[in-house]
């Protein structure tokens, strides 16, 4: 059974010296755009228009750094100056948000709360802003980046990611059924959603939703995180539309592939020797997988 889907962090810089020269994100939830066709009785752009339909979205037709991609692993460069990921929770549990933006699951923190992310390919600490899922309507689709053409192998994992089992056990997940749903959760530990692993994969590209801004450093965790068949099964049953309009399941919430054109993908990851960060030389019992994705917002 294929199965890969995708978590993405979203992250905003954090330089106290320098933090009110920082862009304020995008809202990723606004926009008149879509992921795929839907009949609704007009018209609503999807990836292939999304550059045509506005001038201020030009990049995401004309773009040379565009995202999401296809990861060679025989192309990848290895970068011995890439340092650790680090993630500073400050050892407390934070609280956030839930959202049904009508496109994704997303959980925004509590602005009291600071959850630093730095290290990487990153010069300075950024912080934590938003974890949106993106998930197939089948097994074999889910995730934006690709890994040598393919999404991953999988069967049922035995216990999930114990951040995830926050999010998508039934008495949470069916509070944001329909788009613009909101639910409140505290105690949230982030510290358990960030993979136990030193080793990732890097390159510079963009976002992948309208205006398709080319300032992202997207940052591929070498290790996967887990969901149960009835927590995905949960996922696909929350819908894109309000109530009081037909249901049309959020999934398939997945940029098409961009050309990677020139691009360096670097890796800390060092494939000529053996060891246990270098993922062709395990052997795993396959499992449902999600690959968390850092996207550092410049």
């Amino acid at each position: 059974m294929d199965m890969f889907w995708e978590l993405v962090f979203f992250l905003q810089a954090n330089c106290m010296t320098c933090i009110l020269a920082q862009p304020n994100p995008p809202k990723i939830h606004e926009g008149w755009w879509a992921y795929k066709e839907v009949v609704q009785g007009s018209f609503v752009p999807v990836p292939s228009f999304w550059g045509l339909v506005n001038s201020a979205w030009n990049l995401c037709s004309v773009g040379k750094r565009q995202s999401p991609v296809n990861i060679e692993t025989s192309h990848m460069i290895f970068d011995p100056y890439l340092k650790s990921m680090k993630l500073n929770t400050g050892g407390q549990k934070v609280r956030g948000t839930m959202y049904n933006t009508g496109r994704h699951v997303s959980v925004r923190l509590d602005k009291e709360h600071l959850v630093n992310i730095s290290g990487g390919p990153m010069m300075y600490s950024h912080r934590l802003e938003e974890i949106r899922l993106h998930f197939g309507s089948e097994d074999s689709l889910g995730s934006e980046h690709l890994l040598n053409g393919q999404a991953f192998s999988g069967e049922i994992a035995e216990a999930s990611n114990a951040f995830l089992n926050r999010l998508l056990n039934r008495e949470t997940i069916t509070r944001v059924t329909y788009k613009n749903d909101a639910y409140l959760l505290t105690g949230l530990n982030i510290d358990d959603i960030y993979p136990e692993t030193s080793s990732f994969i890097t390159y510079d590209g963009s976002m992948t939703i309208p205006p398709c801004f080319e300032t992202a450093t997207w940052i591929l965790m070498n290790k996967p995180v887990y969901v149960t068949r009835m927590q995905m099964h949960s996922l696909r049953l929350l819908s894109q539309n309000q109530p009081s309009q037909i249901f049309l399941s959020m999934s398939d919430n997945i940029r098409p592939i961009q050309p990677l054109i020139n691009r360096c993908i670097r890796t800390n990851i060092n494939f000529s020797m053996q060891g246990k960060d270098c993922p062709n030389n395990r052997v795993h019992k396959l499992q449902y997988r999600g690959r968390v994705l850092c996207q550092s917002m410049h």
